[in-house]
């Protein structure tokens, strides 16, 4: 008489068993997933918000009869150029950033520059919002170059500095 051989495979329990354990796994670890994104664009956009405000103190510095950019395209320039810095075009930040709005967002958050007018021109300001779903945080900055945030609402001089 011959005796059956056992099958070595895994039975449909074990296979549900490890399906829910994965899944239970990645319930638990998607949402710190979002949690970390959020905090890493926030993080990226005070970074940036840190670079304009050094870029506009050396602009400021190179052309003083103009005194801040008019723009953050100014603070820019063209993507790859190696001409001489200009007033229009200073070189000083990366053309992304430069062109940073709220139709072409910038590592999850838009950007609102806003000078004085005047010549030279001796006040600015920066909004940094994020595009939705993003991250909650905004902030804002100005020619002190304090950074400033407020959760859950645009950002102003007068919320919490950033610490």
């Amino acid at each position: 008489m011959k005796t059956r051989k056992r099958s070595r495979g895994f039975s449909l329990i074990e296979l549900l068993i490890v399906v829910t354990i994965i899944l239970i796994i990645a319930a638990i670890a998607i949402p710190r997933l979002l949690q970390v994104k959020q905090l890493a664009n926030a993080t990226a956009a005070v970074a940036n918000l840190r670079t304009i405000n050094t870029a506009e103190t050396a602009y400021a510095s190179e052309f003083p009869s103009v005194g801040y950019s008019a723009s953050l395209t100014n603070l820019a320039g063209a993507a790859g150029s190696t001409a001489a810095p200009t007033s229009t075009s200073a070189n000083l930040i990366n053309a992304d950033l430069g062109n940073a709005s709220s139709s072409t967002p910038y590592q999850g958050y838009d950007y609102t520059y806003a000078p004085t007018a005047g010549t030279p021109t001796t006040i600015y300001n920066i909004t940094a919002n994020p595009v939705a779903g993003v991250a909650t945080r905004y902030f804002y900055t100005d020619q002190t170059s304090e950074i400033r945030y407020n959760d859950g609402a645009p950002a102003t001089s007068t919320n919490s500095l950033i610490g």
